[in-house]
């Protein structure tokens, strides 16, 4: 029996590295690309038959570097490699802007383009690693959100064009978890009453929904409701959130965050 094979972008760290371990769990062959040697040969320690790629997936040569290692067959192609910049509209500058945009929308676009062929030889599966915010907007976060709103929308439209192909497409939509990046916000969790989640968690999450095949992956029956209160009453969002944004120990934390920068 062959072996299958999962690439996970972004795996050095986080839920990357989770996902890491409960790939191998399950007895697939890793490849694990991420910017660091170091992190991803951390990885590497935590699961087996693993193959690293240092390369920057928003670059088109660190791609190629990845579609070599692949070869002609993928079975799980993991977009979980992403930026997170947090500040108002008004101030968020072109280099933070252009990071969210080329790291969590461009790169996922254009590396599954780039591993199609291996897709569809295996007949296997994309997961894009979205967000909550990528259906619930927020403010202070922004940039972000739209995005993963982008990813969101790519992925949708991704399974529609695939369809009949043999490959499937899930979106997976994890609220914060407990990485690196929380430090980018962590004056906000508090007031906003955000909750963290272990990148265990998450990971276990995304792995149910690859192996059975869903389309997409949410936490839990709450927020699944504020998706859907969002999709038919976003004017009830609006209030709530707008009201959240200027909510002086917010803006308080966000002042504390710029101040810090």
């Amino acid at each position: 029996m062959t072996m299958k094979t999962v690439l996970i972008t972004g795996a050095g760290s986080g839920i990357g590295r989770a996902l890491a371990q409960v790939a191998a769990s399950h007895g697939y062959r890793t490849i694990l690309v991420g910017r660091r040697a170091e992190a991803l040969a951390a990885t590497a320690t935590d699961t087996w038959a693993s193959i690293c790629v240092q390369a920057d997936v928003t670059r088109a040569e660190g791609r190629a570097r990845i579609v070599a290692a692949v070869g002609n067959r993928l079975d799980v192609l993991i977009n979980n490699a992403g930026a997170l910049r947090v500040g108002t509209a008004g101030e968020i500058d072109d280099a933070a802007l252009g990071l969210m945009v080329q790291t969590n929308l461009l790169a996922p676009m254009a590396l599954t383009r780039d591993l199609l062929p291996a897709l569809k030889a295996a007949r296997g599966r994309v997961v894009n690693v979205g967000s909550m915010f990528g259906d619930i907007a927020y403010p202070y976060f922004a940039a972000y959100s739209a995005t993963k709103f982008g990813l969101r929308g790519y992925s949708d439209a991704l399974r529609r064009e695939l369809a009949g192909s043999g490959v499937g497409v899930t979106y997976a939509a994890p609220r914060a978890a407990r990485t690196e990046a929380t430090e980018e916000f962590d004056a906000l969790v508090g007031p906003m009453a955000m909750v963290l989640d272990a990148p265990e968690t998450v990971a276990a999450r995304i792995w149910a929904a690859v192996e059975t095949g869903r389309n997409n992956s949410y936490p839990g029956a709450k927020e699944r409701l504020f998706v859907l209160i969002q999709r038919l009453f976003p004017a009830l969002i609006d209030r709530s959130v707008g009201a959240q944004a200027r909510d002086p120990k917010v803006t308080s934390a966000l002042a504390a965050l710029r101040h810090r920068a």
